[in-house]
């Protein structure tokens, strides 16, 4: 029996979300997607500015992201998707009334976060908008029945935790 389950990894910018999904899709052998590749061009021209995006401009974005794991389910497909999802109303159109879809929270501390994301190199989110994505998160109620996870261990750590939470057996590696 495979896993059929489709995850989506949120938290806040700099938790991790992307070493994290990439590790935990080949883990259990299902597709994953990067859900910042699917932000149109005006969402990361502003992000790259400082300027904080608003929820018009997340609509289409979130938007895309939900016909996406639609996709997948309508090919019975897992997968592992990542999403900020800082808002309820965010996870409730990724998520909503589908029973196949789990919330991954990756949980931490302001200080841990802000250290990993000045070491980062290349990315477009800035160090200043950390702030107003901690202003922003709406951390998952129990009624979500999220998977929360604390990121201060390595990833592999971190994804171990999360298939253990999960009680999957990880794929035969390829």
């Amino acid at each position: 029996m495979g896993f059929h389950t489709i995850l989506v990894v949120m938290g806040v910018s700099g938790s991790g979300k992307t070493t994290v999904a990439e590790m935990l899709a080949e883990a259990l052998g299902v597709g994953f997607l990067e859900g910042d590749e699917l932000h149109p061009r005006s969402n990361v021209e502003k992000m790259r500015n400082g300027t904080p995006l608003t929820d018009a401009d997340r609509l289409p974005w979130l938007q895309a992201i939900a016909r996406r794991i639609d996709d997948w389910r309508a090919r019975g497909e897992a997968g592992v998707v990542t999403c900020s999802a800082l808002k309820r109303s965010y996870r409730d159109i990724l998520i909503g009334d589908r029973p196949d879809v789990r919330l991954v929270y990756l949980r931490g501390s302001h200080a841990l976060i802000h250290e990993r994301m000045a070491a980062r190199h290349e990315h477009f989110m800035p160090l200043g908008l950390l702030d107003s994505q901690f202003a922003t998160l709406q951390e998952p109620g129990a009624d979500e029945h999220p998977v929360v996870v604390d990121v201060a261990g390595s990833p592999a750590e971190i994804v171990a935790e999360i298939i253990r939470r999960l009680g999957v057996a990880a794929a035969a590696p390829a």
